[in-house]
C-alpha cells in the first residue's frame, strides 16, 4: 500500500478545497504538482475523502492519534459486565455475548480466556431419563452386584442387533470435478445407503456370532428375535455346560433354566439402560471403529469385515469389558440410578 506524507495529505485537503470538492481535479493536480507521470499512482477517491473527514472532524490529517489516554474495552467493569452474562448464559456463544453487551468480540473473547480463565468445555450428549428410571436403574443394578457377588463364576450374555451401513459417512467437500467450465455432472446415490443388520451376543469368556437377519441375500427389518437368539440377558453356570459345547443351538433352552432377563423375564430389565449394556458401550463402537479400516465397497466385504474384527476380540479384552461393567453398574448404584459423571468425565 502506497504511504503518503503529510505534505501530500495537506496539498489534496487545499486542493479539495480549492476546486469546488470534486476529487476528480484533486488528483490531476496532485499529479502535475508532484511531477507523478501518467502510470504512476495517485491517491484515490476513498484515501482522499478519508483524509478531508479526518480533518474536518478531528483538525487532524495525519495518522497518528490524538494525545490523550489510552483507551481499552478490557476494564474491570467490563470484565464483571461479561462474567455475569457468562454465568448467566453459559451455553450462548462469543459471538452473541458480544452483541449482548456491545463489546467488540475479540476483546469479549480475551475477556473469557485471559481475565475469566474460561474454558470452551464440550457438551456430552446423554440419553434423556425420566424420574421414574432412577430408582428402576438403581434396583437393578444393586441386583446385578449382589448376583456377581455371590457367585462370581455366573456367565452373563449380553445380547442386540446394529445396523451396519455400507457409507458410514459421505464427506461432501471431497465431491470435485476439476474442468475449465462447469460439466453439470450429476453424481446418484442411492436415498438409503445398503447395510447388514447384525446380531451378537457376549460374555467374559467369548461371543456368539455374528448372526445377519436376512432374506435369500437381503437384509430384511427385524421384527422379531428368532427363537435359537431369545436370550437378551442370559445367566447360565458354566458348571452347567463346558465352554466349548456352548452353541446357539443351546441357547434356545436358557429360557427353560429361569435365567432370562428381559422386560418380561425372571429379572426385569429396565428401559434406557446403554451406559449398562455392554453392546451398547463397547461392542458396536468398537467395531464400527475397526471395521471401516478396510473401506469394504459391497455388502459381502462388510460382512467378511465383521466377522474377521469379532474373531479377533479375545478373551482378555472381554474380561476388561466386564469389569468395566462391574464398575458401571457399582457407579450407577451409588449415584442413585442417576447418570454416571464419574464413567462420562473419566473421573
Amino acid at each position: 500500500m502506497e504511504q503518503w506524507s503529510v505534505v501530500h495529505r495537506v496539498f489534496a485537503y487545499d486542493s479539495f478545497v480549492k476546486n469546488n470538492e470534486s476529487v476528480v481535479k484533486v488528483q490531476r493536480a496532485f499529479r502535475i504538482n508532484f511531477n507523478i507521470g501518467r502510470h504512476g499512482a495517485v491517491p484515490d477517491r476513498q484515501t482522499i475523502m478519508r483524509w478531508v473527514t479526518a480533518f474536518r472532524t478531528t483538525g487532524i490529517i495525519t495518522k497518528k492519534k490524538p494525545p490523550g489516554p489510552v483507551r481499552t474495552v478490557t476494564t474491570p467493569e467490563n470484565t464483571e459486565r461479561v462474567r455475569a452474562a457468562v454465568l448467566q448464559s453459559p451455553r450462548r456463544s462469543v459471538r452473541k455475548q458480544a452483541q449482548a453487551l456491545q463489546i467488540n468480540r475479540s476483546s469479549v473473547r480475551r475477556i473469557v480466556k485471559r481475565e475469566l480463565n474460561f474454558h470452551p468445555y464440550k457438551l456430552t450428549i446423554v440419553q434423556q431419563l425420566k424420574p421414574t428410571d432412577y430408582h428402576q436403574r438403581s434396583e437393578f443394578a444393586l441386583e446385578m452386584l449382589s448376583l456377581f457377588e455371590v457367585n462370581d463364576d455366573i456367565l452373563l450374555f449380553m445380547s442386540d442387533e446394529a445396523h451396519f451401513h455400507l457409507d458410514g459417512f459421505v464427506n461432501k467437500q471431497n465431491c470435485r470435478y476439476y474442468a475449465a467450465e462447469n460439466p453439470q455432472s450429476l453424481h446418484e446415490r442411492p436415498l438409503h445407503s445398503p447395510k447388514v443388520t447384525v446380531w451378537c451376543a457376549l460374555s467374559k469368556k467369548l461371543i456368539i456370532g455374528p448372526y445377519f437377519f436376512e432374506e435369500q441375500g437381503n437384509t430384511v427389518t427385524v421384527n422379531s428375535v428368532p427363537p435359537t437368539l431369545k436370550c437378551l440377558v442370559t445367566f447360565l453356570n458354566q458348571s452347567c455346560v463346558k465352554e466349548d459345547e456352548l452353541s446357539t443351538r443351546q441357547i434356545s433352552g436358557f429360557n427353560k433354566m429361569k435365567h432370562l432377563i428381559s422386560r418380561f423375564g425372571d429379572m426385569h430389565w429396565p428401559p434406557r439402560l446403554p451406559d449398562l449394556t455392554v453392546c451398547d458401550f463397547f461392542l458396536w463402537g468398537y467395531l464400527k471403529s475397526r471395521v471401516y479400516e478396510s473401506k469394504p465397497r459391497t455388502l459381502d466385504e462388510l460382512k467378511d469385515a465383521i466377522k474377521t474384527e469379532i474373531a479377533l476380540i479375545d478373551e482378555n479384552l472381554l474380561q476388561r469389558v466386564h469389569l468395566n461393567l462391574l464398575d458401571q453398574l457399582s457407579s450407577c448404584y451409588e449415584q442413585d440410578g442417576r447418570h454416571m459423571l464419574d464413567v462420562l468425565f473419566k473421573t
